[in-house]
This record gives C-alpha cells, structure tokens and sequence, in this order.
C-alpha cells in the first residue's frame, strides 16, 4: 500500500527513512539520539535566556548573546534535520481557520503599549 494513502491530504511530512523498524525495540535508534540532541539543544537555549538577561556586563552579556544565537541556529537545524527524516510532521491550517485567526488577534493591537503598524 502506498504510505501517501493513509495521510491526511493536509499532513506535510516527508518518508521515514528505509529500514526504520515499525516497532520500536529498547535500543536507541537515530531518532532516539536526534531527539536527546534537540532536548539538550532547547535546555541551552532557555539557560543562556537566562544567563542573556542576568549578565551584569556588557562583554559577557554579547558573548552569551552570540552563544545563544548559535544554540538556537543548531535547534532549528536540527529540526530541519528531522523534519527531512520524517520524524515530525505538519499539518496545513485551512483558509477559513487562518482568518478566524487572523480576526482574533488583530483587536489586541489596541492593548499594545506602542502605536501599531499595519499587519498588511
């Protein structure tokens, strides 16, 4: 059977790798180890926010910025990695539900505390 027929024609997500087993067995695969990276990559990246917002001098506070430019440049790589392996999908919004969105959140300008720009 063709994997594509049993997906939502909304999912986007590319094919597993080949030779991915249907079940997980014990031991750690790529995906296991893929995962424990992106974990450790999120857990850098919320400690350097909080090492960003407590430096308490200007040369360790860009030196902790440039670091979590990086870490966060590596999470979203690895992602990406991912995402091309088949390890996460996405689901495409429809229209209708992008305006109800849209028509939400727009009316929250007014409680911006600067004057709003157009959304446009």
């Amino acid at each position: 059977m063709n994997q594509n027929q049993n997906q939502n024609p909304m999912t986007i997500q590319n094919p597993k790798p080949p030779g991915e087993p249907q079940v997980k067995g014990p031991e750690m695969n790529d995906r296991d180890r893929l995962n424990d990276i992106l974990a450790l990559e999120k857990y850098l990246t919320d400690s350097f926010n909080v090492s960003a917002r407590e430096a308490s001098h200007p040369a360790l506070h860009q030196d902790i910025m440039t670091i979590l430019n990086e870490t966060h440049q590596c999470q979203y790589e690895l992602f990406e990695v991912m995402f091309r392996n088949g390890y996460y999908k996405l689901e495409a919004a429809q229209q209708t539900e992008l305006d109800q969105a849209y028509q939400q959140f727009s009316g929250y300008s007014s409680q911006f505390p600067y004057p709003a720009t157009s959304l446009q």
